[in-house]
């Protein structure tokens, strides 16, 4: 019994050698594959948590819109749930998308860092549309 407690206790000291490395590296100079990939990482969950303030932001702008629109007919009422569907199928797209370009060092140390940086890229560009979401419109 007390081996599996050891086996288990060293193995999540080893989970989480990853997060304690991560405290020491300076992203404006990192300079090994393990850092870069831990910095595009960073990265990120970054842009995913700017991406999650917005989009909770534009969702109630959504409702608004649709109580707004609801006053003058319940045909018009649809907004939020339409920026619901819209954003299930771009997480979609943006997993298989990022998970592809990942192939190019299919398996290598260099993977990580391409699936993250992809997953920035693309979390940062959507979470511009959604701003645009927020902006008002000219009539």
């Amino acid at each position: 019994m007390k081996m599996r407690t050891m086996l288990v206790a060293g193995a999540l000291l080893l989970g989480a050698m990853p997060v304690l490395a991560q405290e020491d590296v300076d992203c404006g100079n990192a300079t090994t594959q393990a850092d870069m990939n831990i910095c595009a990482n960073e990265e990120y969950e970054a842009a995913d948590t700017e991406l999650n303030t917005v989009y909770k932001q534009t969702v109630a702008a959504m409702r608004a819109k649709d109580a707004e629109l609801g006053d003058i007919s319940a045909d018009y009422v649809g907004a939020e749930e339409a920026l619901k569907k819209a954003q299930r199928a771009w997480i979609g797209y943006r997993d298989g998308q990022c998970e592809l370009a990942g192939f190019e060092a299919r398996g290598g140390s260099m993977e990580p860092m391409l699936v993250s940086g992809c997953l920035a890229q693309l979390t940062t560009a959507r979470t511009e549309e959604l701003k645009a979401l927020l902006e008002p419109t000219e009539n």
